[in-house]
């Protein structure tokens, strides 16, 4: 049987490789692409599949529960794959409103129009919503997030997730929406809008600019390869328990001063830097309101239910990502120009 599958957010970082994995891997499937063309969408991310049989691109915004409603009578999705929206942490802290609108109200929109057209017949349908392990709020020097760890989020970001999770959980409770949940770790790669970590430092070493570390430095994060997390939301989506949840993650523990010491030892060695030289645009600067000193996430049940393993170590994705970001170097000075550079002087002064 034909399915229409709906992923919203699809032009953003992660969105954007999870529709590229759909259009591939499944030709049989109509993949539906609605974004709101953010600043963190942009439809470059998507030129080598813009023109797939099976591909169509809606420009729409998540809130507007009118014209989504209308989206989902037109193409009658069988699947909702959602991960649209505002993801930054300091972005949240600066708007939180914003946060609220796109993750809270802009969830509940869709699975409401999911719930109206498909009308309780629920066969063959699936309403895959993506989180993040910010939602579960931060760890000591031990332990791991698991999908019976309690919520605790300590940012409007991770507030706002921790709402659209739980009313996703009450649209299968209530109304026996066929769902699935999956909270992910911090994921990096090719596309990766430049105001996170990584590409961030990527951009300011290739022109040797500072790199700014919040606090010490010695915040821990799990990094999940984002090909690897597209991949993982293919298994979930199509095998996953209905109204149960998955904890995605890379096996890959990371303080950020070590993580950026590793990004500058690589691009050191493809520029033909002397060894140690990016390193020394390294500047600590004042630490975040709010800031989880740890996050790491306990992947066992997504790989023993559903054989889901990492394809690469973080040495390894890191590297490809550089290699990406240098062969791209046109994507990457395109979104840090214009209003982007005002927000990264505002955001990163150290003062």
């Amino acid at each position: 049987m034909l399915k229409t599958v709906l992923i919203t957010g699809g032009a953003g970082f992660i969105g954007s490789h999870v529709v590229r994995e759909f259009v591939l891997k499944y030709p049989q499937y109509q993949i539906i692409n609605l974004d709101a063309l953010t600043y963190a969408g942009n439809l470059e991310n998507l030129k080598d599949i813009q023109d797939s049989p099976n591909y169509t691109f809606i420009k729409a915004d998540i809130t507007d529960a009118v014209h989504i409603r209308t989206i989902f009578e037109q193409y009658k999705p069988d699947g909702v794959i959602h991960l649209a929206a505002e993801s930054h942490v300091d972005r949240s802290i600066s708007n939180p409103l914003e946060f609220v609108m796109t993750n809270v109200i802009g969830t509940v929109n869709l699975l409401n129009a999911a719930k109206e057209i498909w009308e309780t017949n629920y066969e063959g349908k699936r309403f895959h919503h993506i989180s993040t392990d910010e939602v579960y709020g931060t760890l000591g020097e031990s332990g791991l997030f698991t999908e019976d760890t309690s919520y605790d989020p300590h940012s409007p970001y991770s507030a706002s997730k921790a709402s659209s999770d739980h009313f996703v959980r009450a649209y299968y409770d209530t109304y026996e929406l066929p769902i699935v949940l999956t909270n992910c770790s911090n994921n990096y790669g090719p596309n990766h809008f430049p105001e996170k970590l990584i590409p961030l430092c990527i951009h300011n070493i290739i022109h040797k600019k500072p790199l700014p570390i919040y606090g010490d430095g010695k915040y821990t994060r799990d990094w999940l390869y984002v090909i690897d997390h597209a991949k993982a939301i293919d298994l979930v989506f199509h095998k996953g328990k209905v109204g149960d949840s998955y904890n995605v993650g890379g096996f890959n523990e990371w303080k950020n001063i070590d993580l950026v010491k590793e990004l500058c030892k690589q691009m050191d060695e493809k520029l033909g830097r002397q060894s140690g030289e990016s390193a020394q645009l390294i500047t600590f600067v004042k630490d975040r309101p709010g800031h989880d000193l740890r996050y790491a996430i306990d992947a066992t049940k997504i790989n023993k239910e559903l054989g889901y393993v990492p394809s690469v170590t973080f040495e390894e994705g890191l590297s490809k990502t550089i290699d990406w970001f240098l062969e791209n170097e046109d994507w990457l000075n395109n979104v840090t120009s214009g209003d982007y550079q005002s927000y990264y002087k505002k955001q990163y002064r150290d003062s």
